[in-house]
């Protein structure tokens, strides 16, 4: 029965995965944040890591990129709420060999994750169409780094948004952190990336962390 630790930083989220794919397939441990999850991923040694993108830490990505240095032979899917190119681009240029959406039902999940094990590359159908483009050269290159004087263009809440945003919380995670609606933490996001000349929340965040500006 092909083994699968599952890693995401929502308790109930994680429960109702494993209750799905108990009996479906071998899970072997869960882990609700970055560090453990590679330690879990390092002990069990399981055919495929089922993780979330959005986590505190860095992420589905930072996982892969810590266990991949390990464990290069490890396959990786990715489930998330987001169906956002540049997440999806995001964490399949760092090692997944493929992305659904939380909206999959069990059965459904259980094959993908098989087919993972077996090497096949797996999409919800609705995002197979981008990242096929995305690899066959349709992403644009993209922006040189903004100088680091163009912080001092952002305001001290677009800055907090900014370093939220850096950490992998979701919108509607930082709006409660914060106490603004998250069409307001969105409209931030959107002004920061102006400001600063760049195009995605991937390169923001890789941007934050290039300065040193999360922990």
């Amino acid at each position: 029965m092909t083994s699968v630790v599952i890693v995401d930083d929502h308790a109930l989220f994680r429960a109702g995965v494993r209750a799905e794919l108990d009996g479906r397939l071998d899970v072997l441990a869960d882990a609700g944040s970055v560090e453990e999850g590679v330690r879990c991923v390092l002990e069990h040694e399981p055919d495929v890591v089922l993780l979330d993108v959005h986590m505190p830490g860095g992420g589905g990505v930072e996982v892969i990129r810590r266990v991949a240095a390990e464990r290069p032979g490890q396959r990786f899917l990715a489930l998330s709420v987001s169906d956002a190119p540049e997440d999806v681009i995001a964490v399949i240029r760092a090692g997944a060999r493929g992305y659904v959406t939380k909206t999959i039902q069990g059965d459904d999940l259980a094959d993908a994750v098989r087919r993972v094990a077996d090497g096949d590359a797996v999409f919800s159908p609705r995002l197979a169409g981008f990242v096929l483009d995305a690899f066959a050269g349709g992403t644009t290159a993209p922006a040189a780094p903004p100088a680091e004087g163009d912080l001092d263009q952002l305001t001290p809440r677009e800055r907090e948004v900014l370093q939220h945003i850096a950490r992998g919380y979701l919108y509607k995670e930082v709006a409660l952190r914060l106490g603004i609606s998250a069409k307001t933490v969105e409209a931030h996001v959107s002004s920061v990336l102006r400001k600063l000349q760049l195009s995605t929340r991937h390169e923001l965040s890789r941007w934050a962390m290039e300065r040193r500006l999360v922990d």
